[in-house]
């Protein structure tokens, strides 16, 4: 179940009468309890409860119901029960019907309300359904409440008018639902004169039947089109020369385009009625326009309707881009002005000249959390000067953004004006906001289009308007004209930033491709760059351009593998550097079921040289240079090589076998192969790909030299598999038609004459080291995996070292989160010392000692050995000696850490690649 899922049931479990013996049992139920668990508990067999009426399930929660007025005495005894703390109960929760009380186990955290406004409460409780949360989502249950309602609201409107729902008409239902928003929050705000004044008159003037609900609506928003003033008195001509009826007229002007334009509205059912008045009940100044847009995004959204509940952006994390992007300097500033009053008012100028500006914001998260966060700290400028009641001078049209879609674009202005009138509130009070508030102004400055074909200097000039109130473009993207500027915002400071799409270079569309190249300004290929480049590109050509500091979340793939020569290169150009990093994260929305992407945060500007600030694990550390794989001291690129810089052994893919599914066995397969024909023995070989290697797993292959074919077709199953795989040859492609001339084998025949080493492909981000393995002679490496024939046993040391595990780490592709082992990168590029004879000998011995502990426990497999809490002790400790023998041959002692190892690797590579240049 997810939050809103939640929610529904809970409201619902609130409103029917309340059943003292019942309750425990539904309460779970809607926290998405099995049937089958509910009953054990009913039957007792699993209620680990000592108290009356209790129930109490294991690692979730001990709920009591009680007698009227004991709420207090049976929380308390839940909190006592030696049960509670046995059976490790994350909540205690007491309830009579009346009252109910609650307790968070693990963080002291307590609900305290009446039983029918326990609703608004649910978020508290999430984890017990596995939602794990962050701080705002527990804080903020009316935007999961608010949302839930709306979507039953919008999904009625669309089935009573499904004319509505095509793509000619989404837009006007969008707009119709931020208009829905608006009223209810104007009206639970006082912006209306007379709280819940939009609910009420609908409730009031709409029959039961909701035959007229759409024409009162429609009355309404005309009302809130017309002006009620003219030469700036009060008058009521234009109301008049509207027709606005009696039921209409006491809504205010509002305007400011929300209003403008048609005022038609969908039918509504009786349903859809009852929807919109319990959506009207509902609190509205509880809204939080940090996070509600995207929740109302979900609203509109068919795709995104599904997950409902989940799309609460952490603030925590946005934050990592904002501060060190520009807030941090503030407050700073600010700290050292204290209380000057010249230092303070210089300090306010220039907050009212910088621009925050979203090219991908979605509805609005990033511009809405940089907009309160500069309002606090200009409050404090206006407390320190004994202004506390002053306007702001940080106007909105200050903070711009650009969005694909037509409803996040008017949700995300939408959220800025709430925003707005809550930081009003807050630091000069409900009288002088309410004053200012309306009528709203028709600027827009969050434009919907295309970001990467779009010119952002035409959505965010660098010297342009933006230090006042002045005309600009109206919500529907009505022509700027440049002519009626009123003064220029010199010495202006610009801020990019946000959290782009993401998507894979295979996951995008043909359009998308093309996208990128434009975004790139190049006709050649680029590579499979992740989608996010683009806006990374696009930023740093902006930054170039403009000075502006820029910032994105993005994938971890662009700092990773081959992106990062095929995207770095292009941005270096344009002398941009990385002034600020956070390495690895996992950036998610709080729910089990949404899958986290692994993200970094990237800050570009002119290159300035300086310190920089690179950010891991929330610690921060000053450094020279941050190079494009997020670690410090080199803007140094890894670039694919064919063949090893260092003395180590050639790498090759393994063995392609292009046989149609007629050369690859399973053991049952081999069997039966064998049991009839016992001369087959001697051509079938055991087949390792990276999986079998990895997992033990057995599978075989017909392998026939060529001076073994002639006997090999005298076995008549062996004749008729190469009969077939010469027919499947024949209908493939290109490379499969090359080899029909020789169907006794596979593409490639390579074997080791002693031993091979197996690189796996793929290997679980979670493990210390990749396990390389050594394979016999008569081994066959198929091509899900690498191998190098016959080397020294010294190679295998240094590919089973941390050293090499430090480099792969950086520089591989990832799988999702698993390391991609490339031969290029990782293998090829991999810097190793020149080795004495000694050192071979020293590190031989020390792979032999690896090998030797594995086989102590056999038949466990790899995967098994190499689990980072299951590795066993004497197969850990030979890896550490291999790791102090190597680490001390670069450097004579061991490394403190992995950036001390990459900074020494990066070090070598930088002279390794010279020399060879050279």
């Amino acid at each position: 179940m997810n939050a809103v899922e939640i929610e529904e049931a809970i409201s619902e479990l609130a409103a029917q009468p309340f059943d003292r013996a019942e309750f425990p049992f539904a309460f779970l139920e809607a926290f998405g309890r099995k049937a089958n668990t509910l009953k054990q508990l009913r039957a007792g067999t699993t209620n680990a409860s000592d108290l009356p009426g209790g129930v109490l399930q294991r690692n979730n929660i001990h709920i009591a119901t009680c007698d009227p007025g004991t709420v207090d005495e049976t929380l308390k005894a839940l909190r006592e029960s030696p049960k509670t703390g046995a059976a490790k109960a994350k909540f205690i929760l007491a309830t009579d019907g009346v009252d109910l009380q609650a307790e968070d186990l693990l963080n002291g955290e307590s609900v305290a309300c009446t039983y029918s406004d326990f609703p608004n409460h649910f978020g508290a409780f999430l984890p017990l359904a596995g939602i794990t949360t962050v701080k705002q989502i527990r804080e903020n249950s009316f935007d999961i409440r608010a949302t839930s309602k709306l979507n039953k609201l919008y999904v009625e409107l669309l089935k009573e008018n499904p004319d509505w729902a095509t793509a000619e008409r989404r837009p006007d239902m969008n707009h119709f639902m931020a208009r829905l928003i608006f009223c209810f929050f104007a009206e639970d705000t006082d912006i209306f004169n007379g709280e819940g004044l939009f609910t009420s008159t609908v409730e009031r003037f709409s029959d039961r039947e909701s035959s007229n609900t759409h024409e009162i609506i429609s009355n309404i928003f005309r009302a809130m089109d017309t002006p009620t003033r003219h030469e700036g008195k009060l008058d009521d001509r234009y109301r008049k020369a509207a027709n606005i009826p009696p039921h209409a007229d006491a809504f205010p002007y509002v305007n400011g385009a929300l209003f403008s334009g048609s005022v038609e509205v969908p039918r509504f059912s009786r349903m859809a009625r009852s929807y919109l008045l319990h959506i009207g009940g509902l609190n509205w100044k509880q809204i939080n326009p940090d996070i509600f847009g995207s929740m109302i995004q979900a609203v509109a959204d068919d795709e995104e309707r599904g997950a409902l509940g989940m799309h609460y952006t952490s603030v925590p994390n946005i934050l990592k881009v904002l501060n060190p992007l520009f807030l941090d300097d503030l407050r700073q500033q600010l700290e050292e002005a204290g209380d000057n009053t010249r230092k303070l008012l210089n300090l306010r100028n220039r907050m009212a000249k910088i621009r925050v500006f979203d090219p991908a914001c979605g509805s609005g998260n990033f511009l809405v959390i940089a907009y309160k966060q500069m309002r606090a700290i200009e409050a404090k400028i206006n407390e320190r000067r004994g202004e506390i009641e002053r306007d702001s001078d940080i106007p909105l049209t200050n903070f711009r953004g650009i969005e694909l879609r037509d409803f996040p674009a008017e949700i995300a202005r939408l959220a800025l004006i709430i925003a707005e009138f809550q930081c009003d509130v807050l630091y000069r009070g409900q009288k002088e906001a309410l004053a200012d508030f309306l009528p709203l102004d028709s600027q827009n400055w969050v434009k919907c289009g295309n970001a990467l074909r779009m010119d952002w200097l035409s959505v965010c000039e660098p010297h342009g308007i933006g230090g006042g109130r002045i005309f600009a473009d109206d919500l529907y993207g009505a022509p700027l004209d440049r002519s009626s500027m009123a003064f220029e915002n010199e010495g202006a400071e610009t801020y990019v930033c946000g959290n782009p799409p993401y998507l894979g270079g295979k996951g995008q569309t043909t359009d998308q491709k093309s996208e990128l190249a434009q975004a790139f300004g190049t006709k050649q290929k680029i590579g499979e760059l992740d989608y996010v480049s683009g806006w990374l590109i696009k930023g740093a050509k902006y930054a170039a351009e403009t000075a502006a500091g820029v910032a994105f979340v993005v994938t971890n793939s662009v700092n990773q593998g081959a992106q990062v020569h095929q995207l770095w290169p292009h941005i270096y150009s344009l002398n941009v550097e990385i002034f600020f990093a956070h390495r690895d994260f996992k950036w998610s929305n709080n729910a089990t079921r949404n899958a986290a992407v692994i993200c970094s945060i990237i800050g570009l500007r002119r290159r300035l040289g300086g310190k920089k600030t690179l950010y891991s694990d929330d610690l921060a550390r000053e450094v020279e240079v941050i190079g494009p794989y997020l670690i410090p001291g080199s803007e140094d690129i890894v670039t694919q090589v064919l063949s090893p810089i260092s003395e180590i052994a050639p790498i090759i893919t393994g063995n392609s076998p292009y046989d149609g599914g007629n050369f690859v066995l399973s053991s049952e397969e081999r069997n039966a192969l064998i049991a009839r024909e016992p001369n087959a023995a001697r051509y079938v070989k055991r087949l390792y790909g990276s999986r079998d290697f990895l997992n033990g797993e057995q599978r075989f292959c017909v392998w026939i030299d060529d001076h073994e074919l002639e006997f090999a077709k005298r076995i008549p199953e062996l004749n008729d598999r190469i009969a077939k795989v010469k027919l499947s040859r024949e209908s493939g492609g290109d490379v499969a038609r090359g080899l029909a001339a020789r169907p006794h084998q596979f593409r490639y025949t390579h074997r080791a004459s002693r031993y091979a080493v197996i690189a796996p492909r793929v290997s679980s981000e979670r493990r210390d080291y990749i396990p390389f393995g050594l394979l016999d002679h008569l081994s066959i490496v198929s091509d899900s995996a690498q191998a190098i024939y016959d080397p020294d046993l010294w190679n295998l040391s240094i590919i089973l070292s941390l050293m090499h595990m430090t480099w792969v780490r950086v520089v591989a592709g990832r799988l999702k989160t698993d390391i991609r082992y490339s031969s290029a990168l990782c293998y090829n590029a991999f810097p190793v010392p020149k080795l004495t004879e000694q050192n071979k000998a020293d590190l031989t011995r020390c792979a032999e000692d690896i090998l030797l502990a594995r086989e102590a426990h056999f038949p466990k497999t790899i995967a098994k050995l190499y689990d980072p809490e299951k590795m066993p002790e004497n197969l850990r400790y030979a890896h550490d000696r291999n790791d102090e023998v190597l680490e001390r041959i670069y450097i004579g002692r061991r490394f403190k850490n992995d950036t001390e190892r990459l900074e020494k690797l990066f070090e070598l590579y930088t002279k390794m690649t010279s020399a060879k240049a050279a």
